[in-house]
């Protein structure tokens, strides 16, 4: 933050924003184009992309901006933007085309939408910010392969949990602490949570029934915490991690962990329930030696072996921008894989299903995610969440039955569900290769 403040006020003065490009007007989408349109100096949101043109252009007027031109082809959106207009279209596409943005921010949250933009951002090397836990958790090492390839920089953000996790993994690391484990902290987790019985909290704050179901069921919390684990190679200590109750504090729970499990399992992603600082995210780490652990004792984080560090919230969409920003400017990575996954998210029943029955997915009725590890998930042929919904079961299904492959048919022509075939086969192939 101390150097991308500094760098966009340069950009401002300088006359010469960076130009972003919103994919979704929804919830977060709205909350990005507030914080942009009014708060970041030094950066314009030059166009959005929404299924819906007419929310997309109720998010431009909410904030005041009114000189918004609705555009269906290139030449269009070039026009418009170099004429100092804010665009707005339906077709994705085209904001991953253009010569005028400089990086994308994807904020719709759907797997095989978000799969289809992103590869099209890599093809038009296109830098993208994703809040898009799902997407990442269920084909972002695969991505991450084409990213790579392409020389462009595919990330997660700053502002939701992965990214303040990152960030504080990242600064534990940068003073020589070891960290072991990667926390995420909850307000609430009910498995069995649906639409229905969260319909009143998502209209009090304006979103979705599914999407506040995707966080009461522990789904989201299961795809931010996989794409922590993907990112710094740590595991998960058993299905569905340990998830610990504790009216506590977070600097009063050292005790729950095994640190020698800890270690051999190269370190743990996991979460708690109902500790302070909620909605926060901790760390907790060893030092290597006495005059490391005699100066943390001095500075109040105790005697060891494990210490511990936290941030007591994460801002979303304030933050966002500021994630643009890290990677228009310095191509700087918030959260990505750093190879073949480590852990996934899991399909599980949610109720007793009938064969026949068509999966609803994310934030449904239907079923809930949980977390394994990798290794687990390919030996049992296990379904990844991210690809459930538009699956048509073969067979009935028993509630907190975990699914696979072999109990589906998935719905053809999936983007998403041909990428994780073929990072399936990539990461077997490099495997093999590596033993030999």
């Amino acid at each position: 933050m101390i150097i991308v403040d500094q760098a966009l006020k340069a950009r401002h003065e300088a006359g010469k924003p960076v130009r972003v490009g919103l994919l979704g007007a929804g919830f977060m989408g709205r909350g990005i184009v507030n914080q942009i349109v009014n708060y970041t100096p030094g950066m314009d949101l030059v166009a959005i992309a929404n299924r819906t043109v007419e929310s997309a252009v109720k998010a431009y007027n909410a904030m005041g901006v009114e000189n918004v031109k609705i555009v269906s082809a290139l030449g269009d959106l070039e026009d418009t933007i170099t004429q100092g207009q804010c665009a707005v279209t339906d077709d994705p596409l085209l904001l991953c085309e253009s010569e005028h943005i400089d990086v994308l921010i994807e904020a719709t949250g759907h797997v095989e939408y978000g799969a289809r933009v992103t590869l099209a951002s890599i093809e038009h090397k296109k830098p993208m910010v994703l809040m898009n836990a799902e997407l990442d958790g269920t084909v972002g090492p695969i991505l991450k392969v084409y990213a790579d390839r392409a020389g462009v920089v595919i990330t997660g953000c700053d502002g939701d949990q992965p990214g303040v996790q990152l960030n504080l993994y990242r600064f534990v690391k940068s003073i020589g602490l070891n960290p072991l484990l990667c926390g995420n902290i909850k307000g609430l987790q009910d498995r069995y949570r649906n639409p229905t019985t969260q319909e009143s909290f998502a209209k009090q704050w304006g979103q979705t029934a599914h999407m506040v179901t995707s966080f009461a069921d522990g789904t989201k919390i299961s795809f931010e915490q996989a794409i922590v684990a993907n990112a710094t190679g740590m595991k998960v200590a058993q299905r569905g991690m340990l998830g610990y109750h504790s009216t506590a504090h977070v600097d009063d729970m050292l005790d729950l962990y095994d640190i020698e499990r800890l270690k051999s399992l190269g370190g743990i992603v996991d979460y708690v329930v109902g500790p302070k600082p909620s909605p926060g995210v901790f760390i907790y780490a060893t030092c290597n030696e006495p005059i490391q652990a005699h100066y943390l004792n001095y500075g109040k984080l105790g005697e060891g072996p494990l210490y511990c560090f936290y941030v007591p919230y994460h801002l979303t969409v304030f933050e966002v921008p500021l994630s643009a920003a890290r990677i228009a400017l310095f191509r700087d990575v918030i959260i990505a894989p750093l190879g073949e996954p480590v852990v996934d998210v899991i399909t599980t029943a949610k109720i007793d299903l009938p064969a026949g029955q068509t999966l609803d997915g994310l934030g449904g009725y239907h079923t809930y995610g949980q977390c394994e590890n990798s290794g687990i998930v390919n030996e049992d042929n296990l379904l990844p969440m991210g690809l459930a919904e538009g699956c048509r079961l073969k067979r009935p299904v028993t509630k907190d039955q975990v699914l696979t492959y072999d109990d589906v048919e998935p719905p053809a022509d999936s983007v998403a569900h041909r990428l994780r075939a073929e990072q399936n086969a990539y990461f077997a192939k490099s495997k093999m290769a590596a033993t030999v």
